[in-house]
């Protein structure tokens, strides 16, 4: 049985990959900004099969956040797996961007994850103990999007914090990858007969938008001891979407070009 912290468990993504390790009997503790639906997450996880469910409500931007949630959930039991899901997207032309949008989304997408990263690591070092970190990316990295230029870059940003926080931690038994979702629907009554909707689903190869599930999956298998010799990595789990222009034609011709016989 492992100690698992989920931040963002109160829903989406977050609350689906909490489950998943209550489903194996994990013990939990889960944080987010909103009670109510913090307990609701534990309600469900203790129905799931959790050994325990702990529950924080925290607010991910405050100076020592991390520090103190890290603490609350270490007394309970070392942490052995952290996984940080919470994030936020307000989405804003990049033409309408301010100080306090960026600061909101760094804060939240990548200062926060990693500095929960650097207080597990001092803990389970100190310990003589390793660990493993997931945090959840997005194909936001690697492919922009209208009005995200804050959270593209956040993401980025948690990438390469995970390739370099692995490079050094890895001595210490302490793996750190992370887990990028494409197109997920985390809302049940998301209309699926809509421009937006058949486009998310024409640029995936695999046909269709991603689930919560799918996400969860993944989170535990590679937090788990079959990728015990895995550690700097980005999962990338998006039904194919960040393999290429799925949506071209397969004759692509340049503009000004004629096409070749």
């Amino acid at each position: 049985m492992r100690h698992v912290l989920v931040t963002g468990a109160g829903s989406g993504i977050g609350r689906e990959v909490a489950l998943a390790f209550a489903r194996g009997g994990d013990a939990l503790t889960i944080a987010d900004l909103h009670a109510d639906a913090l307990a609701e997450t534990a309600e469900l996880a203790l129905e799931a099969g959790a050994a325990s469910c702990a529950t924080t409500t925290v607010d991910l931007r405050g100076a020592d956040a991390h520090d103190t949630l890290m603490e609350a959930a270490w007394a309970t039991a070392p942490v052995d797996v952290l996984v940080s899901s919470a994030g936020v997207y307000p989405a804003t032309p990049f033409l309408e961007l301010d100080a306090a949008t960026w600061d909101l989304v760094l804060d939240v997408n990548t200062r926060a994850p990693v500095l929960l990263t650097v207080a597990l690591a001092r803990r389970a070092i100190a310990a003589g103990r390793g660990a493993s970190v997931v945090s959840i990316s997005s194909g936001a990295a690697l492919r922009a999007r209208p009005g995200a230029a804050p959270y593209s870059t956040s993401k980025a940003a948690l990438e390469a914090a995970t390739r370099a926080s692995a490079l050094e931690l890895g001595r210490h038994g302490i793996r750190v990858n992370a887990v990028a979702p494409g197109f997920v629907t985390v809302d049940s009554t998301v209309n699926p007969v809509t421009e937006e909707y058949a486009n998310a689903v024409g640029d995936t190869p695999l046909g269709r938008r991603g689930t919560p599930a799918d996400i969860a999956r993944a989170v535990v298998w590679i937090a788990g001891d079959e990728a015990e010799w895995i550690t700097g990595e980005v999962l990338r789990v998006d039904g194919g979407s960040s393999t290429g222009a799925w949506h071209l034609p397969q004759h692509w011709t340049a503009i000004g070009q004629e096409e070749q016989a």
